[in-house]
């Protein structure tokens, strides 16, 4: 009993020291907390799957108190906010292509009279399927308004039926939507943790002192360990690209050049975070940790699986700052869409400003751990 005793304590001691050494520690301390805060706020509002903030335009060719009311009752349930009444279907385009609407509605033009002699009237609505979720949720939403209205008119038969129209995935099919964002998460993934891992490797390995000797500057040494990742990244995302093109049968409706490009333009965003990364962790578990902690609230920021405008506007704003958001939604608006170059400016600027801050930050944090 007394040798029980005495190997529990020596178990205890070691336990004692341990838990010690942790908590006092203060980069262990600020691991164990700052992720657990992290994942709680960033769950608890950016993964939502309710649909609470729908954009949408409108060709009213009824311009009737029947449309009317019905535009009403979309706005009255909180979550649908016209943002331009047009003129005709061939405006809608503009608006569904740069993503700033989730759907259009279109009243034919005898729509008020059918209703009133009793017969059917057609309302058209056309969503943007490159998130097949989304679309799907905001078609349901406006099903379940128009349901109402023909409650409301007490007739035998629906007065207003849905004519549905999905653009860039007809099926919607969920498989579209996850399979063109592959490509960028990958690229994420695997530069973040390689880019990551270029200096803490060679401290752990004994050979970070050999570098220092060698007639390289820090910039050349920097440029050698960013190329690296980002050829493998690239690698990764044309194997994708197949498996999309020979396996899935996903077809891609734009430039295969201009997608290359946006991938490359995406890394060269991402190897500037994991370089600042690698300069700052002194082990390879350190790099591995930090990079989990960036690696979470990138992917939900992003708009992959839950629309941006879903998530407080606070976080709205954090997203700008997220080149994962942009390389995204070029991806999707090139593969499903067939987008050009010009059309996809406005996401291409975010991770050139990205890029530009931290690729000079991480050079000066590597020429510091030369120093």
């Amino acid at each position: 009993m007394e040798a029980l005793k005495i190997y529990l304590r020596k178990v205890f001691y070691i336990f004692q020291k341990e838990l010690l050494a942790t908590i006092k520690d203060p980069k262990s301390a600020a691991v164990l907390v700052v992720p657990v805060i992290l994942q709680c706020f960033v769950f608890g509002y950016v993964a939502n799957y309710n649909l609470e903030n729908v954009p949408y335009v409108v060709v009213d060719h009824s311009k009737s108190a029947v449309s009317r009311d019905v535009l009403a009752r979309l706005e009255g349930s909180g979550i649908f906010h016209k943002l331009a009444e047009l003129d005709n279907e061939n405006q809608i385009a503009e608006f569904i292509d740069k993503g700033d609407a989730l759907v259009a509605l279109s009243f034919e033009h005898e729509f008020a009279r059918k209703i009133e002699h009793g017969e059917t009237a057609k309302l058209q609505v056309i969503a943007d399927g490159r998130n097949s979720t989304t679309a799907g949720s905001a078609i349901g939403y406006i099903s379940s308004i128009v349901s109402a209205y023909n409650a409301k008119l007490n007739s035998a038969s629906s007065a207003v039926t849905i004519k549905t129209r999905v653009w860039y995935n007809e099926n919607e099919l969920s498989q579209w939507t996850f399979l063109a964002s592959l490509m960028p998460i990958l690229c994420l993934t695997q530069i973040l943790v390689l880019a990551g891992l270029c200096v803490a490797r060679e401290r752990e390995n004994g050979t970070f002192d050999q570098l220092l000797v060698t007639p390289l500057t820090s910039m050349q040494i920097m440029l050698g360990k960013a190329l690296s990742p980002m050829l493998i990244g690239l690698v990764q995302g044309l194997v994708a690209l197949g498996i999309c093109r020979l396996w899935f049968k996903l077809p891609l409706q734009g430039s295969f050049w201009l997608l290359i490009f946006t991938l490359l333009l995406f890394m060269l965003s991402i190897v500037g975070i994991g370089l600042c990364v690698s300069a700052v962790s002194s082990t390879m578990q350190q790099v591995m940790v930090y990079v989990m902690v960036i690696m979470l609230p990138m992917n939900l920021l992003s708009g992959l699986s839950t629309p941006v405008s879903n998530m407080p506007e606070l976080l709205q704003y954090f997203t700008y700052i997220n080149p994962l958001r942009f390389a995204i939604d070029a991806v999707r608006r090139i593969y499903l869409a067939g987008a050009t170059f010009s059309e996809l400016s406005m996401d291409f600027i975010p991770m050139l400003c990205v890029a530009v801050l931290t690729l000079p930050v991480a050079t000066w944090l590597f020429r510091n751990k030369l120093s």
